[in-house]
């Protein structure tokens, strides 16, 4: 989908949907556009193919979430694979926000994010990872992730990481990697006042949780560990309404 300003609105330029990957834009009051997206297949296994692709027109606002969190299910070989793909053009702001991705046992999940920036764009991304249903009693202690970034602002690379989960133990109780905990998540923001924000940022987080901020340049970044997928979107849910072009969740996010 790609966007476009009408009277200082953003609204939908070109939209193209097919298979089980959906799109529905609910009314809003404010100038951006927001878009829910949605996996009609109830969730992901091994050898499924899930692409997204947004093009934000100069100046517009656009906001992208999930209408619930992605469920990612056993796998008997290959990995499921989800690809993001972002072009936010001069002096436009997307808000990539999906809700929470589940991993279930012996489930297999490739991801990247690729996000290109032109001149005076800004960007806030959150991804957040659910090891099991905590309802349930579930750890996910076999289930494998491999997570990439790469992130461009004019051409120039200005964040990169990629993590793996292998199931191994030591990642899980390692208390430099996971520490015992079952959720955990990255907020991402490129905005010109990242500084600033920071300190704002750093006042939300609850002392009871693993958490940090830090920013360099125009990069803001927090990390999140939580023993659970509750306690995780109580410290990330202030986080993205404070980062966020909107200064709020998406209704989706509070329902």
């Amino acid at each position: 989908m790609s966007t476009k300003l009408r009277a200082e609105r953003t609204c939908i330029d070109t939209f193209y949907q097919e298979g089980c990957a959906k799109i529905r834009l609910p009314r809003t009051h404010g100038e951006g556009l927001e878009a829910v997206l949605i996996n009609t297949a109830g969730g992901l296994t091994g050898g499924d193919r899930l692409e997204w692709k947004a093009d934000a027109a100069p100046g517009s606002k656009l906001v992208l979430t999930t209408q619930a969190c992605e469920r990612i299910y056993r796998s008997t070989g290959d990995d499921a694979r989800v690809s993001t793909t972002l072009k936010i053009g001069p002096g436009a702001h997307v808000d990539w926000l999906p809700q929470e991705t589940i991993l279930f046992e012996a489930s297999r999940l490739h991801r990247t994010l690729t996000v290109d920036l032109a001149e005076g764009a800004t960007l806030t991304a959150v991804e957040a990872v659910l090891l099991g249903r905590e309802a349930m009693g579930e750890a996910a202690r076999s289930a494998r992730l491999r997570d990439r970034w790469e992130i461009r602002h004019e051409g120039r690379l200005v964040h990169a990481e990629a993590n793996r989960l292998t199931g191994d133990g030591f990642e899980r109780e390692a208390p430099s990697l996971l520490d015992g905990n079952n959720a955990f998540a990255t907020v991402l923001a490129i905005t010109p006042d990242a500084a600033e924000k920071l300190e704002a940022l750093r006042a939300l987080l609850d002392p009871h949780i693993s958490a940090a901020a830090s920013a360099v340049g125009e990069r803001l970044v927090l990390r999140v560990l939580a023993p659970s997928g509750l306690e995780l979107r109580r410290v990330i849910a202030p986080a993205i309404a404070l980062l966020s072009g909107a200064g709020a969740l998406p209704r989706l996010w509070t329902i």
